[in-house]
């Protein structure tokens, strides 16, 4: 029989840890670590940095403690997780995630959102980078040997966007780019400009880089249910629906980035029949992995 839940023990994740942090701006941080059971190889452990680590920092770190205790058969090998979270209990914070996953915009591009509310501060995708390159990977050295040559960075949504902005802006630094459901209809498509320019100077990206582009099937289909929903509420959320092109924009961004093979660029494509934009996390979190853990 289950006891008064006060009284009882929290569940914790094995050889798991969490520090906070606050980088040079200021900004507060709530870094969570897990630790693989092997022992590192020589070269040491490959990292995958998440974003929203609030939300999916345990899913990631469970799915590579079961599958990579058994690499040969799953193809996932032990791995440090590095989940970048902010300081709250809540599964995203909505107003940091905004702003630190977002490029830089014409506010008049942006326009409202479905409800009609204006959005928080937005444009702090170049600090956050700079807060990940010169502050958390320092860190993160000094707490485990890790393979320089064998990071990955995962982000959902606005944290696909961000990876694909990182990935346009600074290819050097890391070697695999998961961009799940990314959110490319941002300020009008702003991040087209980056790609572009990436494209363009891709022969000096100085060894090859892995990118991986995935969309739930039903993120570009409107709703059926309304959900208590306004009739007015309903129609805006489906218009925006349709009007961001999750799947389209997914599918020809990896279609032109799949053009650059040639130049050191391994670009996969995956649609999840079936998903939505929240419901696609953990399929993808497992396609993830063996994307960028597989055995060497």
């Amino acid at each position: 029989m289950v006891g008064d839940a006060t009284a009882q023990t929290p569940v914790t994740l094995p050889r798991t840890a969490q520090h906070p942090m606050r980088s040079r701006t200021g900004a507060e941080f709530r870094i969570f670590v897990a630790y693989p059971h092997a022992p590192p190889p020589a070269s040491g452990y490959p990292v995958v940095y998440v974003l929203d680590a609030n939300a999916t920092f345990g899913t990631v770190t469970e799915a590579v403690r079961l599958q990579s205790a058994r690499p040969e058969a799953t193809g996932v090998t032990p791995a440090v997780v590095v989940g970048i979270g902010y300081p709250t209990d809540l599964p995203l914070d909505p107003v940091r995630r905004t702003f630190d996953y977002t490029p830089n915009v014409d506010p008049f591009a942006l326009g409202s959102r479905p409800d009609g509310s204006d959005w928080p501060p937005t444009g702090g995708a170049d600090a956050f980078l700079d807060f990940i390159e010169d502050e958390l990977k320092p860190a993160v050295v000094g707490m485990a040997p890790i393979d320089p040559h064998r990071q990955a960075l995962f982000g959902h949504s606005f944290g696909g966007l961000f990876t694909l902005y990182t990935l346009f802006r600074r290819p050097e630094a890391f070697q695999t780019f998961v961009a799940g459901s990314p959110s490319i209809w941002f300020g009008n498509g702003a991040i087209l400009a980056a790609e572009k320019e990436f494209s363009s100077n891709l022969e000096t990206v100085a060894s090859a880089r892995s990118v991986l582009i995935a969309v739930g099937g039903l993120e570009q289909t409107p709703p059926s249910v309304r959900d208590g929903a306004k009739q007015r509420e309903f129609e805006a959320r489906a218009s925006w629906i349709v009007r961001n092109r999750m799947v389209d924009n997914a599918k020809e961004m990896a279609g032109r980035l799949e053009s650059l093979s040639g130049r050191g660029l391994r670009v996969r494509y995956e649609e999840f029949p079936g998903e939505n934009h929240v419901s696609v996390i953990p399929p993808l979190v497992s396609r993830a992995l063996r994307f960028a853990l597989a055995p060497r």
